[in-house]
């Protein structure tokens, strides 16, 4: 072998040895590089199972808690129904019981009885919380009967200031269980609607033992304003609740009846203020037109007198001439004058100078 041929290759040996060598390096790094992605891989991995425990074990916890509460709120629920049922069954108990008290009450009386002591228990209840709820409130019998018919009672409640807050007529109907044409609650609303308004009440309210059997009434608090306005159907328990309930909706516009109210005695004022004034002017004119008719009169009286001073006036005017004349008649009398043509006394008057001498004879 030629010494070149030697020389290129050992070169070319070195060359292999350096790429071998370049490539056992760049192996090395890969495995490195391998072991590193395999080493994060791993790790991601443990992280990444580490997070399904995490929300597993989470999912499990609400999952045990949903469940939990879930089964308590089953159990409040048998619970409330339980209480439900109880107060329910306790409430069909005392109605039952009162139904069955309202039987036996109404069988030992007689019809005009009974009217009054539904009228008498309502009274009763009423009056039981008059002081505390309704201490400013009217509750009276009707006694009014001018127009021909009458309610129950009449409730009317007034606030602070003696404005009403509400108004309320009642009537009360029962009857026996044995009586032979049974009323209906219906027979008696158009009766009670006309004494409302004829009492000027707000509210019409039949308290009610009719119809016992009706599931519609049996509710407590039936609103038949779609027959009459502002009319309720109770039964007695309700009737002082349903008092209440209508008094404290009513409180709402105490407000608008006050500044109502205010507006009316304003009005009222100025009425009175222009009654008086035309009172004042209708008197004024009155006496100004006696005053003009007497003061005329007067005028006419006086004009009247002074044409009976002119008439007297010109009859004393004529007495008087007629006196003067008569004076002047009376001085020119003479015996002469007197005897002249009456020969009889002419001849007594000269017997009268003869006798009487020279005195007789200068008359």
């Amino acid at each position: 072998m030629k010494a070149s041929d030697a020389a290129q290759q050992s070169a070319v040996d070195l060359a292999r040895e350096k790429v071998a060598n370049a490539l056992k390096d760049e192996a090395a790094k890969q495995a490195l590089e391998i072991e590193r992605l395999k080493a994060e891989l791993a790790a991601t991995a443990t992280e990444k199972e580490l997070a399904v425990t995490t929300a597993v074990t989470s999912i499990e916890k609400q999952r045990d808690a949903l469940a939990r509460d879930l089964e308590a709120k089953a159990t409040e629920q048998q619970l409330r129904e339980s209480s439900l049922r109880e107060a329910h069954a306790a409430e069909v108990k005392a109605k039952e019981e009162q139904i069955a008290y309202y039987k036996d009450f109404k069988a030992k009386q007689s019809t005009k009885m009974v009217g009054e002591s539904l009228e008498q228990h309502c009274e009763i209840e009423f009056n039981r919380v008059r002081a505390g709820a309704f201490p400013r409130a009217y509750f009276e019998k009707d006694n009014d009967a001018r127009s021909g018919s009458k309610g129950d009672f009449i409730f009317k409640d007034f606030d602070e200031d003696g404005i009403e807050i509400i108004s309320i007529m009642f009537e009360m109907k029962n009857e026996n269980d044995t009586t032979a044409t049974k009323h209906k609650n219906e027979d008696f609303l158009r009766e009670l609607d006309k004494d409302r308004t004829e009492k000027g009440c707000e509210y019409a309210v039949l308290v009610s033992l009719l119809e016992p059997e009706s599931e519609l009434y049996n509710t407590g608090i039936v609103d038949v304003s779609h027959r009459y306005p502002k009319m309720y159907v109770v039964r007695p328990q309700f009737f002082v609740q349903l008092i209440t309930l209508l008094r404290t909706a009513a409180m709402n516009a105490v407000g608008f009846k006050r500044e109502l109210a205010h507006v009316r005695a304003q009005n009222i004022d100025i009425t009175n203020f222009e009654t008086e004034l035309d009172t004042f002017k209708a008197n004024f004119g009155r006496n100004a037109r006696l005053a003009s008719d007497g003061f005329n009169e007067a005028i006419k009286r006086i004009d009247e007198a002074t044409k009976d001073l002119e008439k007297t006036k010109d009859a004393l005017h004529k007495s008087a001439n007629n006196l003067r004349l008569a004076n002047d008649k009376a001085e020119d009398l003479t015996i002469k004058r007197l005897t002249r043509g009456n020969e009889t006394m002419a001849a007594k008057f000269e017997e009268a100078r003869a006798i009487g001498g020279p005195d007789a004879e200068a008359t």
